[in-house]
């Protein structure tokens, strides 16, 4: 997997540390090893998840991981 300093562990109140892995639309594409408009697309019909921070669109790895769980239950 691509290191991106997006990636921000946070602690909880409970002072259990959560680390969260965060990559842009690029990085996604790159790993999918698809275009960055088919992730807009994807994006776009709800399929896969994002977030915003401010004008940033950043998908984390639990976002990701949903997606390609949706694309094996699809097949079965």
């Amino acid at each position: 997997m691509i290191a991106t300093p997006d990636a921000t562990p946070e602690t909880t109140s409970g002072d259990k540390e959560v680390s969260v892995q965060a990559y842009t639309v690029e990085q996604v594409a790159e790993i999918l090893q698809i275009g960055r408009d088919k992730v807009y697309g994807l994006i776009r019909t709800g399929r896969l998840h994002s977030i915003k921070i401010g004008k940033l669109r950043r998908i984390t790895d639990q976002h990701l991981a949903d997606f390609v769980a949706s694309l094996e239950t699809e097949k079965h």
